[in-house]
């Protein structure tokens, strides 16, 4: 089974690849903005990674073919970035690395972990919520989640339904 673990600094530009391999589904439902936008920078990558708040699922070689960079919002956990690199989809992955983040934030006495999606992006919104996850209303978010919001709507991602989505650790189901 691949490993889970903590990024490392050689990790880094890994995972820019495997943030533009998993933006190119995008592409094949319009969305080539999403597509074609740069990954995180190697250094904000790195102040997850030092901060102790990026994880990577590895394949027999060590090498990261999925990640989640885990932020801290308004005292909850808050899911930055999940991605898996294309060519391993479809394995659950993503919610390893998910149930992870849940553990952590629970092992650090959050409440909750959130993140914004696109509401009708199958492997988004709709994921999530099969995995638990709860849409916020507006008057839900809190100042925090607002600031994410507004800075995503300047960065052109609001042509597309986006949402604020939040689960409590307390009820999580884990695999």
């Amino acid at each position: 089974m691949p490993a889970l673990r903590p990024a490392i600094d050689a990790d880094l530009p890994i995972l820019q690849d495997i943030e533009r391999a998993a933006g190119k589904p995008f592409a094949d439902i319009g969305m080539t903005a999403v597509a074609d936008d740069e990954p995180p920078t190697l250094a904000t990558l790195r102040e997850f990674q030092r901060a102790g708040r990026a994880w990577v699922v590895t394949d027999a070689a060590d090498r990261p073919i999925a990640y989640l960079i885990l932020g801290l919002v308004d005292g909850n956990a808050h899911v930055d970035q999940v991605s898996v690199d294309p060519d391993h989809a479809g394995r659950r992955f993503g919610k390893r690395l998910i149930d992870h983040a849940v553990r952590w934030a629970r092992a650090n006495g959050l409440p909750a972990i959130t993140l914004t999606t696109f509401t009708e992006v199958a492997w988004n919104g709709p994921y999530y919520e099969r995995l638990g996850f709860r849409y916020l209303s507006a008057a839900e978010e809190t100042p925090g989640l607002r600031a994410l919001r507004t800075a995503e709507a300047e960065h052109g991602l609001d042509r597309w339904p986006r949402a604020c989505m939040r689960a409590e650790l307390a009820t999580w189901v884990f695999d």
